[in-house]
């Protein structure tokens, strides 16, 4: 039986209520400050990179769990606006649906989380027909779903049964506390591996010189470690060969979701059947292309879109 989806996501999804940018320190003692935007957007990695991968053509589903209210609904309808196959996103009565905070400063910004259902969100939100009928199974924020982080290894050992490919982005720990050791059994079914150059850091270890380094060192435990790193571009590391690309000049408006787009671009591209080194290209124009306005979906790129800002031709490999 051919694959029913090319992209099965698991993973967090909320609103966002972006505002900024702050131009000023944040001021308490009940005082208002004034700031140029806000928008209330789709949040959440894996719900961004969900709609990143539908907008460039591919046939995505979405599995998670967020409460049965206002935020819930809105959710669920902007997913499937955005062409997400919505079918296995539930909405529980006795949760709340998890609500974030985007605080922006220039190219920086803070976020400030409420879990709500992220905390209950688990492999029984995860139904084995979609694993099992999925090209690739993402996962994001794994270190916000606790009980989802202890399924994951099972999740994706039965996806790969079934010849799917895998992807992890950990996203960072709000705690501080990188158990570097509780990921093994997850990366050991991973097949790409997506940090940032600090998460990247962090997971390779103490002591890590460079977001390179990292790639490589991380290269042993998985066949491709593909790491973002802002206005540097990016880079990725099979154990052998290190490719680069720069990242394309443009002038951001905002980067909340930026590298969610990466990712869907670098999924898409690889199912597409794009090397390593091209797809790294791709992606890094799709995250770019995303910062065109705010929030994480509003401005993601379609295929020709991305084609028409690159040849793939920018990467290097070594």
């Amino acid at each position: 039986m051919p694959p029913a989806y090319d992209l099965l996501v698991i993973g967090d999804a909320n609103p966002d209520v972006v505002l900024g940018p702050l131009t000023d320190p944040l001021a308490f003692g009940q005082r208002e400050q004034l700031i140029d935007s806000g928008s209330l957007v789709l949040g959440g990695s894996a719900a961004i990179m969900a709609c990143g991968a539908a907008r460039l053509g591919l046939k995505v589903a979405f599995a998670g769990l967020v409460g049965d209210d206002d935020a819930g609904r809105y959710v669920r309808d902007a997913l499937a606006d955005r062409g997400v196959d919505t079918h296995a996103l539930t909405l529980d009565p006795d949760l709340s649906t998890p609500l974030t905070v985007v605080l922006t400063r220039g190219d920086d910004r803070a976020v400030l989380t409420a879990p709500g259902s992220l905390t209950a969100t688990s492999g029984r939100d995860v139904p084995d027909d979609l694993l099992t009928r999925s090209r690739h199974v993402h996962c994001a924020s794994y270190f916000l779903q606790p009980r989802l982080a202890a399924d994951l290894p099972g999740l994706l050992r039965t996806a790969r049964a079934h010849d799917a490919t895998t992807s992890l982005d950990t996203q960072d720990v709000p705690t501080g506390a990188w158990d570097r050791a509780a990921l093994d059994a997850v990366l050991a079914e991973t097949d790409i591996l997506l940090p940032n150059a600090q998460e990247a850091l962090c997971l390779a270890g103490p002591g890590t010189p460079s977001p390179q380094h990292a790639a490589e060192l991380l290269a042993a435990r998985v066949p491709l470690v593909v790491v973002k790193n802002g206005a540097e571009g990016a880079l990725c590391h099979d154990g052998r060969t290190l490719a680069t690309a720069p990242a394309p000049t443009l002038t951001p408006q905002d980067t909340v979701g930026a590298g969610d787009s990466f990712d869907a671009g670098f999924v898409a591209a690889t199912l597409h059947g794009r090397p390593p080194h091209e797809a790294l290209r791709f992606a890094a124009v799709c995250g770019a292309l995303s910062t065109r306005a705010p929030g994480g979906t509003a401005a993601q790129p379609t295929w020709d879109e991305v084609l028409a800002h690159t040849t793939l031709s920018g990467a290097h490999v070594s």
